[in-house]
């Protein structure tokens, strides 16, 4: 089975991860440190969710950082198969890192929150981002010191607000956009955090799949 990068960071740093197969592009070394090295400080204990997971490189790599629990939502099976064996590479498995084989709006309909840290990152291009920011951002999935990080096509700006949802900042790393929200009632500051990059690079990587 292809392998789709490893753990950068952590008590797992440095295993390997699986690819879930045609169709993914799992987190490139630097924009797993475009999206980590801002949110170390909160991950300590966090409960984490992690939508359109893919490979879940991106829970993983939270878990291994000191992440306390992490809900992998991925509705591809081949892709929902390989988190499992991410888990297990990586030795995180346990009844703190679910995988649940799900659409990412209907599981947002049922799920209880709150979560700290909320990854989306779906295919480039598609419209579904918008959708599940609204929910976050209207629903009781967040409270006043949760962070969303959301992965996207350099060309698809996304909205400034989104129900409670307030951007915060955002870097451009390679083809793609990290974009960061927070509630409007616990925004944090932006002192001290990355800015936009430059043109988009040549990040390898995924395309009109699953992401992750």
């Amino acid at each position: 089975m292809p392998e789709a990068g490893r753990v950068i960071a952590g008590a797992a740093r440095g295993r390997r991860l699986v690819h879930p197969g045609p169709g993914t592009r799992p987190f490139a070394d630097r924009v797993k440190q475009a999206i980590f090295g801002s949110l170390d400080p909160v991950l300590p204990g966090a409960r984490v969710l992690d939508l359109f997971a893919g490979s879940g490189a991106g829970g993983i790599e939270a878990l291994s950082r000191g992440a306390a629990a992490c809900d992998f939502v991925e509705r591809d099976p081949g892709a929902a198969r390989a988190i499992e064996e991410n888990l297990r590479r990586t030795g995180l498995a346990g009844s703190d890192a679910r995988v649940h084989r799900r659409d990412v709006a209907a599981y947002l309909r049922e799920a209880a929150g709150p979560f700290d840290v909320v990854l989306v990152d779906p295919p480039f291009g598609d419209a579904a981002i918008l959708g599940v920011l609204r929910q976050l951002g209207e629903g009781g999935l967040l409270h006043p010191g949760s962070v969303v990080v959301a992965r996207h096509f350099w060309r698809d700006a996304l909205p400034e607000r989104a129900g409670r949802l307030a951007r915060v900042r955002e870097r451009r790393v390679g083809e793609g956009v990290v974009t960061v929200y927070a509630p409007a009632d616990g925004a944090p500051g932006d002192e001290g955090e990355p800015g936009s990059e430059g043109e988009p690079g040549s990040e390898g990587g995924r395309g009109s799949g699953e992401a992750g």
